[in-house]
């Protein structure tokens, strides 16, 4: 297969947004629309790829650092040709296809752009992108035979009625070789209303200089275009759809398929199943077998084979649940690892700690890891077991068989096999109670007479 290049045209200002944040900047299931381009495009080994900035050119410079890709200035904006032109430089002494596509349409496959390059090993010299939605709206037509050979582009404003009656339309995306892609768009001319240079005039120049131009088709969601956030939204919509569908068919049940919302790296085993209104957050790891109940909420965790989370709980980055481990309603961990068959079935906050295997951590223990400056370990070993409403001040290790009294807080080390009790001793006044009670009956009999 030849090299290919590719140019992501990301200048634009993103208007419609109502955005501080560049508009390919905002994510879909977690990642940032241009980060969902780049990463498909890395699947096929782009010899270069090019970003065109404009508008906030500092944040795509950030967000790009320390990826092989590299950036073009468009200054002053006249249209989508002179941005892909803006990239000539950047490619000097390319040879090979080149590919225009948006980053404001992230969800272009390897799989489509495979296929478009393969139309110019076919013969042509130019491929676009075309679909078919269901209502063609304003979109820019494309004429071509039964074949797929494109004999005509034109914007819908300026179609004819038998025109426009065509419902394949011009998603943008445009590839044709460097040795017909410069001389193309240098050719490109702005006699149009707006004054700039349209990138679907590279396939026009083609077609009146002769050369072949060919359309290639893909569904209407895989191109279209995030201008403003109801867009974004339904893009999230369409992407969520369709990776519920991936993890049904790998072996996972979903509960409520709808209320279940994955991120881009989420990662689930076979045997999984998922209760309503569970949301993972990027970097989620789930095994086999594991039960995820009714409004968890996960990010940064790692769930081994047998685990059982939820209902009500959070798992925050750094939590690790081992095999057959059991985290139960309102249980809150981070940066925290539960051993092998360890549970903590309700009310508890676990963070920067080590459970040990089978270990038992009772209803309302907290973990007290922050002094205001810095973080602290908590070390719980195997089989102990913590009392119901107990605080325990790291640093501080609790030994195998340990057992911490209900209440208790406990801010020194408990030796293996031992009890520790923290409590206030119970003192009991007879009688106190009655005689408060009477009191205050009438001090509030007193106040009402006035």
């Amino acid at each position: 297969m030849t090299d290919f290049a590719a140019i992501i045209l990301a200048a634009g200002k993103g208007t419609r947004m109502k955005s501080d944040m560049h508009k390919v900047l905002h994510p879909i299931a977690g990642k940032p629309m241009l980060m969902h381009i780049l990463d498909e495009f890395e699947t096929l080994s782009p010899k270069k790829t090019v970003v065109v900035v404009g508008d906030r050119r500092e944040q795509i410079d950030g967000a790009i650092e320390g990826r092989a890709v590299e950036t073009a200035l468009q200054d002053p904006q006249h249209g989508t040709a002179h941005a892909a032109l803006q990239a000539k430089t950047a490619l000097s002494g390319f040879s090979g296809h080149v590919l225009v596509t948006f980053g404001d349409v992230p969800m272009v496959s390897a799989a489509t752009v495979q296929r478009l390059l393969g139309a110019l090993e076919g013969g042509a010299k130019v491929a676009v992108l075309g679909f078919r939605p269901d209502d063609a709206l304003a979109y820019g037509r494309i004429i071509a035979d039964e074949t797929g050979t494109v004999s005509k582009m034109v914007e819908f404003k300026d179609a004819s009625e038998e025109e426009r009656a065509v419902n394949l339309c011009n998603s943008g995306l445009i590839v044709a070789h460097s040795d017909d892609m410069w001389p193309l768009l240098g050719a490109v001319g702005n006699d149009n209303a707006q004054g700039e240079y349209y990138l679907p005039d590279v396939a026009t120049g083609a077609i009146a200089r002769g050369d072949k131009v060919v359309v290639i088709e893909c569904e209407t969601g895989e191109v279209a275009g995030i201008n403003s956030r109801a867009e974004l939204a339904e893009a999230e919509q369409r992407w969520q759809a369709a990776r519920r569908n991936k993890a049904m068919e790998e072996g996972a049940t979903l509960k409520a398929p709808d209320t279940v919302f994955f991120c881009h790296d989420t990662k689930l085993g076979r045997d999984v199943t998922v209760d309503p209104h569970v949301v993972f957050e990027p970097g989620v790891s789930v095994a086999d077998g594991v039960h995820i109940k009714a409004y968890t909420h996960l990010e940064g965790a790692s769930l081994a084979t047998g685990v059982q989370v939820g209902p009500f709980a959070r798992l925050r980055p750094g939590a690790v649940m081992e095999e057959n481990s059991f985290v139960g309603n309102f249980v809150e961990m981070k940066k925290a690892t539960l051993g092998p068959g360890a549970k903590a079935s309700h009310l508890s906050y676990i963070g920067d700690a080590t459970v040990g295997k089978d270990a038992n951590i009772g209803a309302g223990t907290i973990t007290c890891n922050y002094d205001g400056y810095f973080k602290y370990q908590t070390v719980i070993g195997e089989r102990a077991f913590i009392g119901s409403n107990s605080a325990l001040i790291a640093p501080v290790t609790i030994g195998d068989d340990a057992i911490v009294a209900a209440g208790s807080a406990v801010s020194r080390d408990v030796g293996a096999g031992d009890l520790r009790m923290v409590r206030a001793e119970q003192l009991v006044k007879q009688g106190w109670a009655d005689r408060f009670h009477d009191t205050m009956k009438k001090k509030k009999a007193a106040k009402k007479k006035g």
